[in-house]
């Protein structure tokens, strides 16, 4: 029995021992987890990423990035730092600009939206934590806007008008964030004139300013003048600004002086400045009868640029009574200019009725190496002459021999002789040699294959040697017929 009340004893015992550890467990658990959650509160909420300064033209959409971390019982609001509104806190909308909302991802990054930037929205931007102190980060937005020429209400339509000799002054306003910078133009690439009084300054492709000022104007001044305003935010703009010059007429006849035959076709010219656009004509007999478009005239005119204008007047089928003056005459509100031109008969020399023999034009053939087959035509040639020859040599030593007509025979050889005709080209064997427009061959001696008389010598190649031989034949026949009659 009394072991038992012990037993009892000792286990109540311990059951109380492990109740008071139990107690004790729980009160060291409470007190770090007191200790540590007032050791996060120390640290407080921290920002992980700067805010990012924003540039954007303007009707472009944003949005600021706020992260946060450890932020606890706090809250995150947006603020205009410029104007100290607040904007929004959590979630929460303060501000009542439609264009503005603020989100949160449920973690630790909050967002401020704005659409549709204005250029009241520029400025700063700040994300602020309500702990004390306060804790903020600040972003910059830049709303930019592209470059725009204004339009002056109180334009003056005579602004770019002057008359020659005078001052035209040209405004272009441009607008723009930033502010834009001006240049000057003019059209076709043309350079801008500025005058002084006493000399022309060089001529310029660009010139910069808002304000133009063209002094002394001339009528080569006229034109197109191109504002072009640009800042870096495209797209730069441009406006054009016209110039004009008044001045009375320059008339001037391309000829003063005009030749055309009867039944003919002629056309008169002019050339006129002029700006204003004038009122052109033709006139006839000192300008008493003016010319119009029919059947014997044509008037015209053409525009070559804004102040110069180009007159015909085409008169079809000349008669002797429309030979005289003409005059081409301009006029506008500053005054007006004529120019006379003489036109005159030009008489043509008459039709020849012979027919002009056609011209043949020659050219001299440069000489050229001969085919193989030249030669063979030259030699048939050479042989012809050379029997020729030597048949008429035979003929004459016939006569010789029976000393009959041998003087006159003589005489008439020698007078025929090819070498007082001047036709040979050479001599072959003493044989006559035409080559016939070739070009000349000379051959060595050859011997000739038709039968030789006593008084014809192979090696005889030159004619005066020909020539002696036969005087010398006819001295010895003329001696033996005188011995004969003695």
């Amino acid at each position: 029995m009394f072991l038992l009340k012990l037993c009892q004893r000792v286990i109540n015992f311990s059951i109380v021992l492990l109740l008071v550890e139990t107690i004790c467990i729980i009160q060291c658990h409470s007190v770090l987890h007191i200790n540590g959650n007032s050791e996060l509160d120390e640290l407080g909420p921290e920002f992980l990423a700067q805010l990012s300064n924003i540039t954007v033209p303007i009707g472009r959409d944003i949005s600021f990035t706020c992260v946060v971390d450890n932020l606890g019982q706090y809250r995150v609001a947006w603020i205009k730092s410029d104007s100290k509104a607040i904007l929004g806190i959590h979630t929460h909308m303060v501000s009542l600009n439609p264009r503005l909302s603020v989100t949160h991802n449920g973690h630790n990054t909050w967002k401020l939206h704005i659409s549709r930037v204005q250029i009241n929205d520029s400025g700063s931007y700040m994300c602020q934590v309500n702990t004390d102190p306060m804790k903020s980060l600040s972003g910059y937005l830049d709303v930019v806007v592209p470059p725009d020429i204004l339009n002056d209400q109180g334009h003056n339509p005579e602004e770019g008008v002057s008359t020659e000799g005078g001052s035209i002054l040209l405004v272009c306003n441009a607008t723009g964030i930033p502010k834009p910078k001006v240049q000057w133009r003019r059209e076709a690439g043309k350079e801008i004139i500025l005058r002084t009084e006493s000399r022309d300054k060089p001529g310029l492709k660009l010139l910069e300013g808002e304000r133009l000022v063209l002094t002394n104007v001339h009528r080569t001044d006229m034109g197109g003048y191109n504002c072009i305003a640009s800042n870096g935010i495209p797209p730069s703009v441009s406006k054009r600004f016209d110039v004009y010059v008044n001045f009375s007429p320059t008339i001037k006849a391309i000829n003063q002086l005009v030749g055309a035959p009867v039944e003919r076709e002629v056309t008169l010219e002019c050339i006129v400045e002029v700006y204003p656009k004038p009122l052109n004509g033709w006139y006839r007999n000192e300008g008493n009868v003016k010319l119009h478009n029919g059947h014997k005239y044509n008037v015209s005119e053409e525009m070559i640029n804004l102040y110069t204008w180009h007159l015909n007047l085409t008169i079809r089928h000349l008669t002797k009574s429309d030979f005289g003056t003409y005059s081409c005459l301009s006029v506008n509100a500053l005054g007006k200019s004529e120019s006379r031109i003489r036109l005159q008969e030009l008489r043509l020399p008459p039709k020849s009725t012979t027919t002009p023999l056609p011209h043949v034009h020659t050219t001299a053939k440069s000489r050229r190496k001969q085919p193989p087959g030249h030669n063979k035509g030259l030699n048939e040639v050479v042989r012809a002459k050379e029997t020729h020859f030597s048949n008429q040599m035979q003929q004459e030593n016939d006569v010789f021999s029976s000393g009959i007509g041998v003087l006159q025979s003589a005489n008439s050889g020698n007078a025929g002789s090819p070498l007082e005709s001047g036709n040979i080209n050479t001599m072959k064997n003493g044989a006559e040699v035409y080559t016939h427009g070739y070009e000349r061959t000379y051959r060595p001696p050859e011997a000739i294959p038709t039968p030789r008389t006593p008084w014809i010598f192979t090696n005889a190649g030159s004619r005066r040697h020909a020539c002696a031989t036969k005087a010398t034949v006819s001295l010895i026949i003329y001696f033996w017929i005188f011995f004969l009659h003695v």
